[in-house]
This record gives C-alpha cells, sequence and structure tokens, in this order.
C-alpha cells in the first residue's frame, strides 16, 4: 500500500549531514537462508561502537518488494502488509485465535481506545499504550527505549505478527520489563506513521506494515523493520532476538543510540525546514511544464503493459492519480492517444479478479501482472477515487462498461461501508473464517469459490434464469470466468495453498465471445451472469465476513464525495439521483460529526459500527489531506448540485487550512498542525501514492477557488505550490496530481454561467456542460429570482444578463467569453467534438 516514498534526495541529505560513523550499511543477519526481501542499498544507520550487536540496520519486513518499473528509485512503493509472494506463514492471519469468544486473560490500556486497530490488541499480554503523554513520559521517567508499532486493523501481516509475538507471554514478558510499548492505528495518526515510515524506508529501502520501530525517550528512532518472526528464521532476526539485543544496548550504551537517534531527526528537520540551496541558486535548472508534459507521456506509454494494462510488472495497483492524469494529458493533446493506456487499463481492472463481479468494488491490488489474484482487503480510498475513474471514463468515451462498473462500486459502498448516518467505513479485511466453527481465518475464504459450489448452486436455483431453451447457466457461467473444477489459481500467486482448488472469477473475452462459444446470444449470456451473481452473493452473505474497520475517516470520506459527485454528473445514469442524495447525506454527515465547530476544525476520525457515532474523549484533529480532499469533494459537490452552501463551507476549510499547515517562510503545506504534540518533525508530503497527497490536491482546490471567488491570493498560493516543488523530477510520474492541476493553470479554464431563474430549462443547460469530463471546468448559476451568495462575491458576473428572456448560457475561457447559447443541445455540441471519444477506436 502506497503511502511513503524513499525520497532520493532526502536520503542523500542524511548521509551528507550526519555522523559518517554512524551512517554504515550493515548486512542483515544470515543464517544459509536466503532473505525474501530485497533492499534497495542505502549507507544507513547501524551503530559504529565495535560492539557485537548490530541491528541498526535490521533487516525484517514480510514477503514485500519495491514496484518494479525503471524509476523504483525514485518511486519506492510501500506495500500493504501482505503481499503474498514467496513465504508459506505458520500463522493464517486472525486478530483473535478462534471465532468463539473467551473471556480475556489480560486487559491493557487500548481498551479504553475507539480505534478498531487498538481494540484488536486489547487483550494481549503486552501493556500496550497509544500515543500520547502518558507513555512518552513513562519512558522519560523510567529512561526506557519505546517500542512502536504501527498497523492498521484489515492488515494480514499485523495479524500474523500479533498472533506470534504480540499474543506470546514469554515475548510480552520481555516487552513490558524492558520497553515502554506503544500501539498505533495509522489510519488514525498518519503524521506519527509517515515520519518513522520514512526512516524505515531510507534505512531499509522499503517498508510495509506493521512497521516496527524502536524509539528514544526522546522519540527518536533508532531502528526498526517492518514485520519481525517471532524467532530467527528466514535470514531474518527473531523478534525476541531483536527485543534482547536492543536491551542489552540500551543497558550498556544508550549515549550511542541517543547520538544516532537525534542525528537522524535532526536531518530530517533541517531538510524540511530548508529549501535545498541547490534549488534556490539554479532556477534555470526547472523544466518547462511543456518539458513535464512530453517526459509524463514518454513515462507512461514506456511503463504501460500493453496487453493486460498498468505498469509493467507484478504486484500491480490501481494508481488512480497517475490514470486521471492520463484523462487529463489526452483531453490536452488527444493526438499523443495517451488515452488507450487509460482505457486499457480501466476494462482490465474490471475484467480481473481485483474487481469483485459477484457484488461489487475493488480490492487493494493484484499480486500478479493480470489484476486476477488480489490481496483480498477492500479500502474506502480506493472505492473513492475507482468511482471518479470510471465515471469519468463513461463521461469521455460512453462505454457502459464504465458506467456500470461504477453503478457496482457505489452499490457495495452504500450496502457493505456505509454508516447508517450516511459516513463510510474505512474498509474491510482480507481474512475471515471459511466456515462459522473455523479457528483460523485465512485470506480470500470470502471471496473463493470451488467449482462445485458454484455448479450446486446455479442448478438449485435453475427455474430463476428463466427459460433458457437447450443453454446451461453453469456452462455459460464457467466459461465467461474462467471457472474451472481443479481452480484457476496459479500456485505461484498462492504460496501459502489458501486457494487450492478455488476460483477467483476473471473475464478473458467479451459478452459476445462467451455467447459465441456457448451458442447462445448476448442477451442470454448477460441475464446468467446478472442471475447467477446475485445468487453468489446471497450464498455469501451468509459467509463469515470479514473484519469491518468502522472507523470514519474524514480524508477518505471526501474522496468519496468526489466519487458520488462525479457519478452525478452522468446525465443518462439511471441511478443519478441515488448518488446525489448519497452525496447530500454525506456532507450533512460530515459536517455533522467531523467538523469541530467551536474549534473550527476538522476532526481526523469517528468511529461507527452503530447507531450512533463516537467521538473520541482526545480529539485527533485533521491533517492536511483530510482538509484537502474533502473541499474537492466540496467543489466537486457543488458542481453536481449547485449547491453553494458547499462552495462556501469548501472557501472556509481552505482558509482554515492555510493558516493551521500553510509554511509562510518557504512555502508548501505541512502535513500537521504546528505545535502538534509528540510530533518531532512536521513533514511536507511531496510525491502522489495510493492517494495523492495534500499538497497535490491543494494546488487544484486553490486555483478553483480563485476562479469561484475571484481572489487572487489564492491563484498565488497555487503558484508558490508549483515553486516549491518544480525541481521534483520526473513532475508528473512522482506528482500527477499536481501536474494536472500546473495544466489548468498553464492553459486555462473554461467558466460556464447560465442566467436565469430555477427551472428545468436553467438546469438542462448545465447539464449540457457537466455530462462532459472537462478537468477545472467551473459552473456558476446566476439565479435572478433568487438572493445573490456568490454572485456578490463575483463583480464580473454583472455584465450577464438573459437573452429573450430565456435561461441563457455564456462559455468563457480565460475572460474571453462566446457568444450567449439558450439551447442546450447547441452547448452539447460545442463541447463534444473535443471531449467525446469514440472507445473502440483505441482498444487493444
Amino acid at each position: 500500500m502506497l503511502h511513503s516514498v524513499a525520497r532520493i534526495p532526502l536520503a542523500n541529505y542524511l548521509r551528507c549531514c550526519t555522523s559518517t560513523a554512524n551512517l554504515r550499511k550493515v548486512p542483515p543477519h544470515r543464517s544459509g537462508v536466503a532473505s525474501p526481501h530485497s533492499l534497495v542499498e542505502h549507507n544507513c544507520c547501524p551503530f559504529s561502537t565495535g560492539h557485537p550487536l548490530q541491528v541498526h540496520q535490521l533487516t525484517a519486513s514480510p514477503p514485500t518488494s519495491p514496484q518494479h518499473h525503471p524509476l523504483a528509485s525514485i518511486n519506492t512503493q510501500v506495500r500493504a502488509c501482505s503481499n503474498k509472494g514467496g513465504i508459506t506463514m505458520d500463522a493464517n492471519s486472525s486478530g483473535s485465535s478462534s471465532s468463539t469468544e473467551k473471556e480475556p486473560k489480560f486487559t491493557n490500556r487500548l481498551k479504553q481506545e475507539k480505534s478498531p486497530y487498538l481494540l484488536q490488541h486489547a487483550h494481549n499480554p503486552v501493556e500496550w499504550y497509544p500515543w500520547g503523554d502518558e507513555a512518552i513520559q513513562r519512558a522519560r521517567d523510567e529512561n526506557k527505549l519505546i517500542f512502536l508499532s504501527v498497523g492498521y486493523s484489515t492488515c494480514h501481516w499485523c495479524h500474523v505478527m500479533e498472533k506470534e509475538s504480540f499474543e506470546s507471554e514469554e515475548v510480552a514478558k520481555i516487552m513490558n520489563e524492558h520497553f515502554i510499548n506503544i500501539k498505533v492505528d495509522r489510519e488514525e495518526r498518519p503524521d506519527i506513521d509517515k515520519l518513522y515510515m520514512m526512516f524505515i524506508l531510507l534505512i531499509n529501502g522499503s517498508g510495509g506494515w506493521p512497521m516496527s520501530v524502536w524509539l528514544t525517550p526522546d522519540l527518536a528512532p533508532v531502528t526498526g523493520g517492518t514485520y519481525f518472526p517471532p524467532k530467527d528464521r528466514w535470514g531474518m532476526p527473531g523478534f525476541t532476538t531483536v527485543l534482547t539485543k536492543l536491551a542489552n544496548k540500551w543497558s550498556t550504551d544508550k549515549e550511542d543510540l541517543t547520538r544516532t537517534g537525534r542525528s537522524v531527526i535532526e536531518a530530517i528537520r533541517r531538510n524540511v525546514d530548508q529549501k535545498r540551496t541547490e534549488e534556490m541558486e539554479d532556477p534555470t535548472g526547472v523544466e518547462t511544464l511543456e518539458t513535464k508534459f512530453k517526459q509524463a507521456i514518454n513515462i507512461y506509454q514506456r511503463n504501460y503493459d500493453p496487453v493486460w494494462g498498468g505498469s509493467m510488472d507484478a504486484p500491480k495497483f490501481p494508481e488512480a492519480s497517475k490514470l486521471n492524469l492520463m484523462f487529463h494529458l489526452h483531453v490536452q493533446e488527444p493526438k499523443h492517444k495517451v488515452l488507450g493506456v487509460v482505457l486499457n487499463t480501466l476494462d482490465k481492472m474490471a475484467a480481473g479478479g481485483i474487481h469483485d463481479h459477484v457484488f461489487g468494488g475493488f480490492a487493494r491490488y493484484s499480486v500478479d501482472k493480470k489484476w486476477h489474484v488480489p490481496h483480498f482487503e477492500k479500502m474506502l480510498y480506493d472505492q473513492g477515487q475507482l468511482l471518479s475513474l470510471y465515471a469519468n471514463g463513461y463521461r469521455l468515451t460512453g462505454k457502459p462498461l464504465y458506467l456500470a462498473v461504477g453503478d457496482a462500486i457505489y452499490r457495495y459502498l452504500c450496502k457493505d461501508l456505509r454508516h447508517p448516518a450516511g459516513g463510510f467505513y474505512s474498509g474491510e479485511d482480507a481474512d475471515s473464517y471459511p466456515t462459522a466453527d473455523s479457528a483460523e481465518k485465512i485470506e480470500g475464504a470470502f471471496y473463493a469459490w470451488t467449482y462445485g459450489e458454484v455448479k450446486e448452486i446455479l442448478q438449485r436455483n435453475a427455474e430463476k434464469f428463466g427459460d433458457l431453451g437447450k443453454v446451461n447457466p453453469m456452462e455459460v457461467f464457467a466459461e465467461h470466468y474462467d471457472i474451472q473444477e481443479a481452480g484457476n489459481v496459479e500456485p505461484s500467486s498462492d504460496p501459502h495453498g489458501h486457494l487450492l482448488g478455488k476460483n477467483i472469477f476473471i473475464v478473458y473475452g467479451s459478452v459476445q465471445e462467451t455467447a459465441d462459444k456457448c451458442e447462445t446470444t448476448p442477451e442470454v449470456v448477460e441475464r446468467i451472469l446478472r442471475v447467477g451473481n446475485e445468487l453468489l452473493h446471497e450464498v455469501r452473505d451468509k459467509r463469515p465476513r470479514p473484519h469491518l474497520d468502522t472507523k470514519i475517516i474524514c480524508a477518505w470520506n471526501g474522496l468519496v464525495l468526489s466519487g458520488l459527485s462525479q457519478m452525478a454528473c452522468v446525465k443518462d445514469a439511471p441511478a443519478r439521483s441515488e448518488y446525489l442524495a448519497t452525496a447530500s447525506e454525506l456532507v450533512k454527515f460530515i459536517r455533522a460529526n467531523l467538523y469541530d465547530v467551536q474549534a473550527r476544525k476538522l476532526l481526523r476520525s469517528c468511529y461507527g459500527g452503530s447507531e450512533e457515532t463516537l467521538a473520541s474523549e482526545h480529539p485527533i484533529y485533521g491533517f492536511i489531506d483530510d482538509y484537502a480532499f474533502l473541499i474537492k469533494g466540496l467543489i466537486d459537490y457543488y458542481v453536481a448540485s449547485l449547491d453553494e452552501h458547499a462552495l462556501h463551507w469548501a472557501k472556509e476549510l481552505q482558509d482554515i487550512q492555510d493558516e493551521l499547515f500553510w509554511d509562510p517562510k518557504h512555502g508548501a503545506y505541512f502535513y500537521s498542525e504546528a505545535n502538534s504534540p509528540n510530533v518531532a518533525v512536521r513533514l511536507k508530503e511531496d510525491h502522489d501514492g495510493a492517494e495523492p497527497c495534500g499538497n497535490s490536491v491543494a494546488a487544484h482546490n486553490l486555483l478553483l477557488l480563485s476562479d469561484y471567488f475571484e481572489e487572487e491570493r489564492l491563484k498565488e498560493k497555487a503558484r508558490t505550490l508549483f515553486d516549491y516543488f518544480s525541481h521534483t523530477t520526473p513532475f508528473g510520474y512522482v506528482l500527477p496530481s499536481m501536474m494536472s492541476a500546473a495544466l489548468l493553470e498553464e492553459h486555462g479554464k473554461n467558466t460556464l454561467i447560465v442566467v436565469g431563474p430555477e427551472s428545468a430549462d436553467a438546469i438542462a443547460l448545465v447539464d449540457a456542460v457537466r455530462q462532459f469530463h472537462i478537468p477545472g471546468m467551473i459552473i456558476v448559476q446566476l439565479k435572478i429570482d433568487q438572493p445573490a451568495h456568490i454572485e456578490r462575491r463575483r463583480k464580473s458576473l454583472d455584465n450577464f444578463k438573459m437573452v429573450k428572456n430565456m435561461p441563457t448560457a455564456y462559455i468563457c475561457h480565460n475572460k474571453v467569453c462566446h457568444l450567449p447559447v439558450t439551447e442546450p443541445e447547441r452547448l452539447s455540441e460545442e463541447f463534444q467534438p473535443r471531449y467525446t471519444f469514440d472507445y473502440l477506436e483505441y482498444e487493444n
């Protein structure tokens, strides 16, 4: 799961600005077994005292690897904690060891928390603390190292490490005696996660979750890794080995650990606080936007898998920010035909097992290049971004598949991830019990099917398919989804054997091809697929469900708000009114549950799981992405609904964001607020990963709000952002969302102004334009029969009048306006040639 990047300039900076004696690469411990994880070499951070213990570069990771592409050294991808290649685990990943409730033997301080991840560990024998003053002060009072364990509740390898180590009384005894142990939910405290993940990336070359870091009492990191086995194995030091040797090291030579940790923190702090000297002294080194445009086109076309879509190698992630930029690049210059890269990727993802064909929604990533076998957790931020992608793919091409996939994501969100009051939960686990009386969870149990299971269900319900003549529903269903009697999962994609004899549905052909092979019609095939999936869905819902993380995160709900709003702009979507109503309820939910009116701050999260939402007794206020993602969602919602209150709230939140996070000295936004307690360094995110970074989204928001409210200072802030990140290279690959914003600034935005009373005719004029995917489209409705709101802030709108007493539309670009139009059809005709593309032209 991509949330941090090993930034090479920072790695070099650390090497230059810390003691070279303390930055010597130490090979991992070996025991004749090859390590499952290949490191990117960094000459960083072992101990240098001549002591036989050398653990500062301990290499302990789950079987993960940097994403394979030519730029891996620039954009090292942090994996989710359960990339499945390479190791057979003893444990089957369970948040608890049995589905039967037992009286807990132990209870620790996490029992008082609201986070589902922290509550999962509330009955470990480990004396866990949440992150906060109590734990940190105790570490200082007792002069002990802190063991920081960071994960999230739907994380496979977090469950494994808990079962193997944190549930062990033997291991807990060592932890409790020698360390102050702190658990952090990375989704609840991304600021803590990002800071120490940067350290892990710098010393190990890659990272993931669970993240394990040892800190001095003043919060400086001294060593760490990701997953540690309980005992030495796979050429990796065991968790108990690391604990024992670190405890010994701290008791005999804590000064060395303290010096090394402080030097790393100070180097990171200086790197954030100071703009690089060479950038300030060499403004000529900045590439033009045209150069960055061509570079982005070349990179995406070079790294593209022409057969399966996406990047060339496995594992494969959706990479929504990159796909969105390619939409924009194509709209800007269609001659490059980069649209084919996006459409083939959307097609292959929709056909693959990463897509839940039975009901809808997408898993986090696939372990193979065909998008076939997923890591089965479903995360909210993926659903929100893919909802936007498929909606906009449909708006650009009219391909029915994209609307169907988007609608299925929507159905999944509303049924399985939605709180009754309208907010959305964080995600679902990859693991679940195969049966109600199973003792162990396994990955994919909820989603995989045997041939016999599918056949029995379809045959038992044969009458529900209607009259099919001689057509056998099972033959059609099995042909279309590649369902095989022996199972369709390659052993290389299933090292644990959890999917032996099972099928993960994947589509290799079209409905027409299935119809031809089964000697029937496409209409019959579609009916069989629809009814068959409905039957399987009913059966699947009776299986033990994966764990649901009922944390409701502001930023991720902002992404879903954008997705719902994009879907609501699809003029011919049958469920369009549903999408808009759900978006409206989400806005109300966020305002009521994730905004502290008194403090004038967003909350990072609230907690569901019941009719009532729960707030933490110690509220965690929002970070930059909570503000930026929600502001973008509100702007998108305004376009879909024309609700000016949403736009005004977006502007209010932008002002608060600027006050809390903007760096007035060097530019750009910090990730966290100033004076945040127990945060050693305020970071600035500088890449778009599984989610776009707050700085990228903020650049987009600033440009749009500047036009909506005619405030030049907002545009100037966006330009300062572009300047701050201008030396980032390759710009369009590392910061695709920011490059999209830079294209808007360079080429200007279209503005639609509709003048007239509130009426169906006025809305028809708006619909004629918002049915197209037009990056950065500004829409203003001047309602002459209602009091002005936004209009009062826009003096330039006074000159726009109705023609012939009819609702009238004006299209303007860079303050140059076309002749007024009163017929929606004429507006559509104006935009259709530039913003509609024949998907058949781009198919393989």
